[in-house]
């Protein structure tokens, strides 16, 4: 017998883990609920992969995980200023439904559209896919750019190489 340290918030934090779960899937892919037998269905449906999007003064990068989905299944579009991507992962038909004891790949269409901003240069985008990554790269227009300006102080004149210049 060991004795552990009671801690009332792991249970808390458990007990939140678990529901945190619950609605994501039932959201995500209602198909993957449990039915009310108990027995979690096997029935493939829509899922949402994770997504990064971060910038910096060139571009918008975004990268999306995909694994599991062949290249030919991915769909990339630009239409309207609003980046969609629809993917596939197909469901192994090798084995029988009825063998496996769990399921827990997400299996379906997977669908994300981001609203870009007026900054992006719509005709120069790049999407390039490797182990399981889908990586768009969204170049920004050369006016969106950011750009110093030099700010100049009271209007004080200097003197540079024996000639009078304003500051």
């Amino acid at each position: 017998m060991a004795l552990t340290r009671f801690d009332p918030f792991r249970e808390l934090v458990t007990l939140q883990d678990r529901m945190n779960l619950l609605f994501q899937d039932a959201w995500r892919n209602p198909a993957s609920a449990i039915s009310r037998s108990g027995e979690e269905s096997l029935i493939s449906g829509a899922f949402v992969p994770p997504a990064d999007v971060y910038e910096d003064d060139h571009s918008i990068v975004l990268k999306m995980e995909v694994p599991g989905i062949d290249q030919k299944d991915i769909d990339v579009r630009l239409e309207n200023g609003v980046l969609t991507v629809h993917g596939e992962r197909k469901f192994e038909k090798d084995e029988k439904e009825e063998n496996f004891q769990r399921i827990e790949r997400r299996h379906g269409s997977c669908s994300r559209s981001f609203t870009l901003p007026n900054a992006v240069d719509m005709d120069n985008v790049q999407a390039d896919y490797e182990n399981g990554v889908l990586q768009i790269k969204l170049a920004k227009r050369a006016e969106a750019k950011p750009k110093q300006i030099k700010v100049n102080v009271g209007g004080q004149k200097q003197i540079v190489e024996g000639k009078t210049k304003a500051a």
